[in-house]
């Protein structure tokens, strides 16, 4: 009960304090008071805390509250090497055990034996035959879709860039297909870490949600954001300002941060990988690679988190 009251009056006071920064148009106020979340602006959270969105709050405060009142154990699928100050501050928080046992991703798919559906067969074979890091992954997500004449504006500028990309488009994607041409393959869906780990693939354009982010941070690569909404928001932060693996293309709602025939030239420059920015970005992408697959080694922080939850409930935690 002690411990649904915190978090209870931890969202009522940013609900409050976000809310009115929002409504006196304060979006870039610098916000430093979140425990355990790095220096940020009001901009750059989920937008359900802010006035557009006043009904959603109390619901998932509402939601949180009943969970924390009854948990024994808070499993995260993150790792802990990748946001430190978070996990700390939820342990000063609870006195229940905080787990993070990410990234709670499907490596282990990785060694088995690939599919004979001939759909996955041809993109394999299609990716097997770009050059190496040449190809951009672009997927949207499967829920949070942007506007049709957005997804137009991206491809045009897209193709005009005349990078390679491999495109998970649900659908209708013949005018995609017809946008990309010889420069691209269109497909409805994918297996999307054994893509991301193709050594044809360069880098990744992303709605930012935390699955595909932990995919690509476990396939060491950069990351151009374009989120739409929630976590997508604060997670394309983290990419681009804290992590340093990413560029933003789009930032909140439905507005692109950058002009289209912009988009060509960051994508450009995004997937120059001989350039010393593309090479300081993707030794970046690969250290968080390196941590991420450090946890779930042997005797890594996940492994050892995972370990310890199974010796909890083995032993019924009190």
């Amino acid at each position: 009960m002690v411990a649904a009251k915190v978090v209870a009056r931890i969202f009522q006071f940013l609900y409050a304090a976000l809310q009115a920064l929002y409504q006196q148009e304060r979006g870039d106020e610098i916000v430093e008071y979140i425990p355990g979340v790095s220096t940020t602006s009001v901009a750059d959270l989920p937008p359900a805390f802010l006035a557009d969105h006043q009904n959603v709050v109390p619901k998932v405060l509402e939601a949180v509250s009943q969970a924390v009142e009854k948990a024994q154990y808070l499993l995260f699928t993150s790792v802990y090497e990748l946001d430190p100050p978070v996990f700390e501050a939820l342990k000063a928080k609870f006195a229940f055990p905080i787990y993070p046992i990410g990234p709670s991703v499907p490596h282990f798919e990785l060694s088995k034996t690939l599919t004979t559906n001939q759909n996955d067969m041809d993109y394999l074979h299609w990716l097997d035959s770009q050059p190496k890091k040449s190809v951009l992954y672009i997927s949207m997500g499967s829920f949070l879709r942007i506007s049709k004449s957005q997804m137009d504006e991206i491809a045009t500028e897209v193709k005009s860039s005349c990078v390679r990309v491999f495109w998970v488009a649900r659908g209708d994607a013949s005018e995609l297909r017809d946008c990309v041409g010889d420069l691209g393959l269109v497909v409805p869906w994918c297996d999307q870490l054994r893509v991301l780990c193709h050594d044809s693939i360069g880098g990744f354009w992303s709605h930012c949600g935390w699955n595909s982010t932990l995919e690509a941070v476990y396939a060491g690569l950069p990351i151009l954001t374009c989120p739409v909404s929630w976590d997508q928001i604060p997670n394309g932060k983290q990419i681009v300002e804290d992590w340093r693996i990413g560029y933003q293309v789009k930032k909140v709602g439905v507005e692109l941060l950058v002009s289209s025939k912009e988009i060509a030239e960051l994508v450009k420059k995004f997937m120059d990988v001989e350039s010393e920015e593309g090479k300081d970005l993707r030794e970046r992408a690969e250290q968080l690679q390196e941590v991420c697959r450090g946890a779930i080694a042997n005797g890594g922080s996940s492994d050892r988190n995972l370990d310890a939850f199974l010796k909890d409930i083995s032993q019924g935690h009190n």
